[in-house]
């Protein structure tokens, strides 16, 4: 069982292990909301997210025979770097055993901690397959990601740093993949405060956790298609589950087109990077009424390779308008360039690509084609120069934005 003394002695012991995470009060965010918004930056530890705590005090656990065996686990990339400097600490080997998918820099850092990298799968629950199978096999010492209520009291001390810090809190925000987050936080908080709140988010698509809740057991979805890599897990844990519908007052469920909004703000607003399942918490703001209210919002981890990073940015800019593009019709002659380029900057627009067909129709005298595309303030900033465009005669249609 999960108990008080447990969660102590593991608050206690991943110290050695966790750079402080202190609160983040977020001008922004509580700006947007009308409630005080915090952000628990666990996108700052040394292995980039949450999952060290969990990995160390399971490990601290066992018997010297089981870490002399070596270790093994499977994991999208988070858990795999936890465990694999948690090894590092304690000198034994580790195996990981990652998705074929995982970002190129989780599967890089996990082995500059000493681990060994096996890529197998196209998500979580087939690397878990294979990981089991090597534990057998080899006679490894398998340490579960989350359906283990040691690692999910070693993640529970987060609930432990929070009422510390801010003892009024209302609402803890927790992101849910297979539910050993949430299970410890939860429980923690609960025998610490019973009026807190903890309130779970899902990505829309491998929403487990909220398909366990409501069929009173542990169901594996057909898929778990998300943006939220750290989060795409099909069945939650059995062992955790219980603690769950004991102690978890709601679920959320956020779409990935939110989360690329939540990455934007996180960046501009916070000058910090968060990655997909890291910002679930922060996209679900819009679905909880935190008018007076305290909430934390765990930000889970930062660990997002740049490829991934640049596509989320340009999604972004063009979902919020800030990018976007145009096809306009021009006689081709001298001139037309210069005159649609004046009315643009006319109304501050800035233009950032620009491409030119002489081909679309046989006829060059009566048109060529120029597609623009250009940056704007926002929505209401695009329209402006729409309507500009328009009154000019060019007939801009929308086109979809394409930075590269």
């Amino acid at each position: 069982m999960m108990t008080l003394e447990k969660f102590e002695e593991a608050s206690e012991l991943v110290k050695k292990v966790t750079n402080p995470t202190k609160l983040i009060f977020s001008d922004y965010l509580s700006a947007q909301t009308g409630g005080k918004i915090y952000l628990k930056p666990e996108n700052m530890q040394h292995t980039g997210a949450y999952k060290i705590r969990g990995a160390y005090y399971k490990i601290s656990t066992l018997t010297e025979e089981e870490r002399k065996r070596g270790l093994i686990t499977a994991s999208a990339g988070n858990h795999a770097q936890g465990v694999a400097f948690a090894a590092q600490q304690f000198g034994c080997k580790a195996v990981i055993v990652m998705p074929t998918v995982t970002p190129l820099i989780k599967v890089n850092r996990t082995k500059s901690y000493g681990a060994e990298v096996v890529l197998h799968g196209d998500v979580y629950d087939d690397a878990y397959e294979y990981a089991c199978q090597l534990a057998e096999k080899e006679g490894y010492t398998f340490v579960h990601p989350f359906n283990d209520l040691d690692v999910a009291a070693g993640q529970g001390s987060i609930a432990m740093e929070i009422v510390q810090e801010l003892p009024t809190v209302d609402y803890i925000l927790v992101p849910i993949g297979g539910g050993g987050l949430i299970s410890g936080i939860s429980t923690l908080a609960k025998m610490l405060n019973p009026k807190i709140k903890v309130v779970g988010v899902e990505p829309t698509e491998a929403a487990s956790m909220s398909a366990a809740l409501r069929e009173g057991k542990v169901v594996e979805l057909e898929s778990a298609n998300t943006i939220a890599d750290g989060t795409a897990v099909k069945a939650v844990g059995d062992q955790v589950l219980p603690y769950v519908q004991e102690n978890v007052d709601d679920i959320l469920l956020v779409e990935d087109d939110e989360l690329i909004g939540a990455f934007l703000d996180m960046v501009e607003n916070h000058k910090m990077i968060v990655e997909n399942s890291g910002l679930l918490t922060v996209a679900a703001l819009k679905q909880l009424d935190c008018k007076g209210k305290k909430v934390v919002c765990i930000l889970s981890g930062g660990n997002m390779d740049v490829i991934t990073m640049s596509s989320i940015v340009q999604h972004g800019l063009i979902q919020r308008d800030r990018i976007f593009s145009v096809s306009v019709l021009l006689p081709d002659k001298p001139g037309e360039l210069v005159r649609v380029a004046k009315t643009i900057a006319d109304e501050q627009g800035n233009v950032i690509k620009l491409e030119h067909n002489q081909f679309v129709s046989t006829n060059r005298n009566a048109a060529v084609e120029l597609r623009i595309t250009m940056e704007a303030f926002g929505t209401e900033h695009k329209h402006r120069i729409l309507d500009a465009l328009e009154r000019q005669g060019f007939r801009p249609k929308l086109i979809g934005a394409k930075l590269y």
